[in-house]
């Protein structure tokens, strides 16, 4: 009989990290692999198959984002006002900017957020951490960037909770973002994470991304201007779609 396998603790996790990272040679790439091994999903559910170019181009605006500016309100930027009830939690203040290579403002972008409550769960059925579910939160959120490129969001600062990569896993607090270009099929995903937060050298999720400038540009900067007095503690993040400094996004994942 073959023994079981010993589940992988965090020490193999960091062994695997460490050897992909030096691999990488220091140089740096907008996108991680997409079976980048410590992370264990990414080698189950990555695609193998090579991509199907689209025969009508045309035909990719069928599927594209289809709303007015007045079907984007304001309370779908308020994620604390959803609801009768005030969420529980640390009330932030997310803004940025969406801006293309070249650093110019991408006007008109349809973002959208989604993410953990304070106390790390999300409002999903196959989310079953045993952290309370908090009626007055539902986590997700949208808005149109504005001539300048500026989005801004209104939350609760997501708790972090485990995973089941291995043994001890834990996500760091972080905040899913969608932009959609102008159709479906040009959707980006990435996270925003927070400053300072001691879960990143644990995650392989994060550390996927080899090259330290790149992870960096995934935390979002404490900006106290940015801070409502009485109200909630400020955060600056900008997205770049692409180019030297793109921000890194979830390709193919």
């Amino acid at each position: 009989m073959t023994p079981p396998t010993p589940p992988l603790t965090q020490a193999d996790i960091d062994r695997e990290i460490e050897e992909l990272h030096k691999a990488g040679d220091g140089q740096e790439a907008n996108h991680p692999p997409r079976d980048f091994a410590p992370y264990r999903s990414s080698v189950l559910r990555h695609p193998k198959q090579p991509l199907i170019p689209v025969k009508d181009p045309e035909a990719t605006e069928l599927s594209g984002p289809v709303f007015g500016v007045t079907d984007v309100t304001a309370l779908d930027a308020d994620l604390t006002k959803q609801h009768l009830g005030e969420p529980l939690g640390e009330r932030i203040t997310v803004q940025g900017r969406v801006l293309d290579r070249s650093g110019r403002p991408v006007r008109g972008q349809l973002v959208e957020v989604w993410q953990a409550n304070a106390s790390g769960r999300y409002l999903h059925q196959r989310d079953d951490h045993p952290a309370p579910l908090d009626p007055n939160f539902t986590g997700v959120g949208r808005c149109l960037t504005d001539d300048e490129g500026r989005y801004a969001f209104t939350t609760i600062k997501p708790g972090a909770y485990p995973w089941r990569n291995h043994v001890n896993a834990w996500r760091p607090a972080h905040i899913h973002f969608s932009v959609f270009g102008t159709a479906f099929t040009q959707r980006l995903v990435t996270q925003m994470y927070f400053p300072n937060d001691p879960l990143f050298a644990y995650d392989p999720v994060l550390q996927s991304v080899t090259d330290e400038r790149a992870r960096q540009r995934l935390v979002g900067a404490y900006d106290h201007d940015l801070s409502v007095p009485e109200w909630s503690l400020g955060y600056r993040w900008d997205i770049v779609l692409d180019g030297p400094a793109a921000t890194w996004m979830e390709e193919g994942r």
